[in-house]
């Protein structure tokens, strides 16, 4: 008897036990736009004497954590993207104003002899090295060269004289070098007359003089201050004097840097996404269930079991190798359980086959998960390859799609080559089943299959009218974009979009008549619901607020749910990154295609998927919806769905021609489609049901996910069979190649003996 059923039953239950485990045990990092915070994306920029190369972003990475550090904020992870970006994360941070300025300070800390008051009336022009700033009563001040920089500072501590109520300072420790310059500077400037402006010393952070005191009349002239440390005293609040230590015994950044990214949740909004998200799976996976039970049987619901167990390793998979859940990759979990479906239809559907051939319910499963193996494995690799695409090339949350919908296709993988296979073996193998042979759901090929292998429609006869209406969809696509545009997200163009939610609800047009009283007339104003979202160009802080008050004017409470701000050069890039992945995308199926069957095949394919692509992106510029990073995700995950279908088909029309080489590729290409009918029109249900309720429940910017993969698996469906077919039937007549090499039927030879040495 072969081991390999006790191999899988085994490895199966330890896999089930271990996710179990690691689901009871440890908990999901969840995304920002899940638990609520901000998300910062500094670019290091090139000093006039520091190169912004990598080694310079990695210090700036440790002077921007131990501010991170300073600020209290618990778990602020910081990491170097790419040679010059840092991403900083604040959870719980909900007004990253002042984190922002605290955290993306050059802090170019200098000490400045003062030089006197410039006369307006004289034009006093300051010599090299000399700047006019003004002080911090907004006076004008003439300071000479940097005698002390921030490399001499040691350390510093904010404090308050609580006796004498003089108000909060910082103490600032010097180093020993930083010890005599201070002397020097203090010792030259005791030397000029109590009042005179010359007896100051200018303290200047980021080019802004920050304070400017006055040597006391008791230091002596060229001897200076000659201790290790000094107070500076003003008009400081606590925050101020600790923001103020902070940035001082933090350090210098060795390069300036630029806020180019800011992504800010509230965590209300976090947590209805994921209240939505699993509303939508559960009634996703009841529906799915019920579907598969109620198509398959006995078997079906052995399936059902599996999805369980999918949603169970996919869950520990991502706590366990500390994957971040997003937002995008919620859906992309979600999405995967329909997706998941997929090899256990194929499976099923071929075991169908091989029991209406041989009447062996253990023989023709057995042969059903043996012969669906290579479109399994193909159409998983192609989805595998969008999703990598994804995480090399996308940014921000849809980085965790990639993420999790690459972990769904390999635990579907395993729920449904080692799962599903245990259990239904075990299953067939029961009397009580094989004597009840409809009750398995493998021993009639279906109502669908039933119908066509009665009519065998001629589908490839009418390849001209496929073609006709594919290319009319094409150009009304190609006609959308032109006459509509693509409304790019803030993501791709750069700019600002801040969502509200409003105690009153009120209209676009409403909310759209108080941005511009604010000053600006030309955001993008729409309404929601209780949710008002404005999009502009590069807005400060302060000019958010003043959007804010205005809102609350005709809203009654206004709270920020979402503020997002992308610059210029990074929407450049991102849209630039997203052209490249959709272009690799389609590339990457081309060659594996190419590989896997024939170049005929793979350029139908190809082919076939520029026009799903271009459908859909037409269907988004018709109805006006947003072209954004979520948006990529769609449409990567719709090229590497549509493909999967494609993939199921070019197998069938691969065995069946090299089992029938004599006979016309168009009638070998018409059967293949009509054999695989079944298994797309189920595996597309099992998606829809998915979709269809993360486009009720999940929420804006989820529903128009849902919407483009709805468009695109209907239409990438539907062009599997009435588009890539019929190409590769044209293909294949202006460059005929020989059929494939049949495959081996029947099993393989019996072993004699125990294999044993005696």
């Amino acid at each position: 008897m072969s081991r390999a059923p006790v191999v899988r039953a085994v490895a199966a239950l330890a896999v089930i036990a271990t996710s179990l485990f690691i689901a009871l045990t440890m908990s999901p990092r969840l995304g920002l736009d899940l638990r609520g915070g901000t998300q910062l994306v500094l670019e290091t920029r090139d000093s006039p004497t520091v190169k912004a190369d990598a080694a310079a972003t990695d210090r700036t990475l440790e002077v921007l954590r131990r501010r991170a550090d300073g600020l209290g904020v618990a778990d602020a992870p910081l990491a170097r993207s790419g040679e010059r970006r840092i991403i900083v994360e604040l959870p719980g941070v909900q007004d990253p104003t002042k984190a922002a300025e605290v955290i993306g300070k050059t802090a170019q800390l200098t000490f400045h002899p003062v030089l006197g008051v410039p006369d307006p009336a004289a034009g006093t022009q300051p010599k090299k090295d000399e700047r006019i700033l003004p002080d911090e009563s907004g006076g004008p001040l003439h300071i000479g060269p940097a005698a002390l920089t921030g490399d001499g500072v040691s350390g510093a501590e904010a404090g308050i004289d609580a006796q004498q109520g003089s108000g909060w300072f910082v103490t600032v420790d010097f180093r020993d070098s930083g010890r005599a310059e201070w002397a020097e500077l203090t010792g030259q400037a005791a030397c000029n007359q109590a009042g005179d402006p010359k007896r100051r010393i200018a303290i200047v952070l980021d080019s802004k003089v920050i304070v400017s005191p006055q040597v006391n009349e008791g230091v002596a002239c060229d001897v200076g201050l000659p201790g290790g440390s000094t107070q500076i005293t003003g008009t400081f609040t606590s925050e101020e004097a600790a923001n103020l230590a902070l940035l001082i015994k933090g350090g210098s950044l060795p390069v300036p840097v630029e806020i180019v990214e800011q992504r800010t949740v509230g965590p209300t909004l976090g947590a209805a996404a994921i209240t939505a998200s699993a509303q939508a799976a559960v009634i996703g996976i009841v529906l799915t269930a019920l579907f598969i039970v109620v198509t398959y049987r006995l078997v079906g619901l052995i399936a059902a079991f599996a999805l369980a167990c999918y949603a169970l390793i996919s869950y520990a998979a991502l706590v366990g190798l500390g994957a971040t859940l997003t937002l995008p990759g919620l859906a992309g979990f979600v999405l995967a359980i329909g997706m998941a479906v997929d090899a256990n239809v194929l499976v099923f559907e071929r075991a169908r086959e091989e029991y209406a051939a041989e009447q062996k319910f253990r023989g023709a499963l057995e042969k059903g998960f043996r012969n669906a193996w290579s479109a399994v494995a193909d159409s998983n690799i192609t989805t595998l390859l969008a999703g990598g695409l994804l995480f090399f090339l996308a940014s921000g949350p849809v980085r965790g799609f990639g993420v999790t919908l690459s972990i769904g296709v390999i635990a579907s993988l395993i729920t449904a080559m080692v799962i599903t296979r245990v259990l239904a073996q075990w299953a067939v193998s029961l009397r009580a089943v094989s004597s009840r042979p409809r009750l398995t759901g493998l021993s009639d090929i279906g109502r669908v299959r039933t119908w066509l292998n009665a009519r065998r429609p001629d589908l490839m006869s009418r390849r001209a009218v496929y073609f006709t209406v594919t290319c009319v969809l094409v150009a009304a696509s190609v006609a959308g974009v032109a006459v509509r545009g693509l409304d790019f997200g803030v993501e791709f163009t750069g700019g600002r979009l801040v969502e509200y939610s409003t105690s009153t609800p009120m209209t676009a047009d409403a909310a759209r008549e108080l941005v511009s009283g604010a000053g600006f007339p030309n955001a993008v104003v729409q309404s929601s619901g209780e949710d008002i979202s404005v999009r502009t160009g590069q807005i400060s802080p302060a000019d958010v607020v003043r959007i804010e008050n205005a809102l609350e004017s005709g809203g009654g409470q206004v709270v920020k749910e979402r503020d997002e701000l992308v610059g210029p050069s990074l929407g450049d890039e991102l849209r630039r990154n997203a052209l490249i992945a959709l272009g690799v995308a389609l590339a990457a199926q081309l060659a594996y295609l190419a590989f896997r069957f024939r170049w005929t095949f793979g350029l139908a394919a190809v082919l076939a998927l520029v026009a799903d692509a271009a459908i859909v992106v037409g269907a988004f510029a018709w109805l006006g919806k947003p072209v954004d990073g979520v948006f990529l995700a769609a449409m990567l995950t719709v090229i590497g769905y549509s493909v999967n279908d494609k993939v199921v088909v070019f197998d069938r029309v691969r065995e069946l021609w090299g089992a029938r080489p004599k006979t016309s590729f168009a009638e070998v290409t018409n059967t293949a489609i009509l054999q695989t009918v079944p298994r797309t029109v189920n595996t597309g249900l099992g998606a829809l049901f998915i979709l269809a309720a993360l486009a009720v429940l999940g929420g804006d910017s989820l529903t128009d996910f849902a919407v483009a993969l709805l468009i695109g698996i209907v239409v990438g469906t539907l062009s599997s069979a009435l588009v890539a077919g019929p190409l590769a039937i044209v293909l294949e007549k202006r460059k005929p190649g020989a059929p494939p090499r049949p495959k081996r039927r029947g099993p393989a030879p019996a072993r004699e003996g125990s294999g044993a040495v005696v």
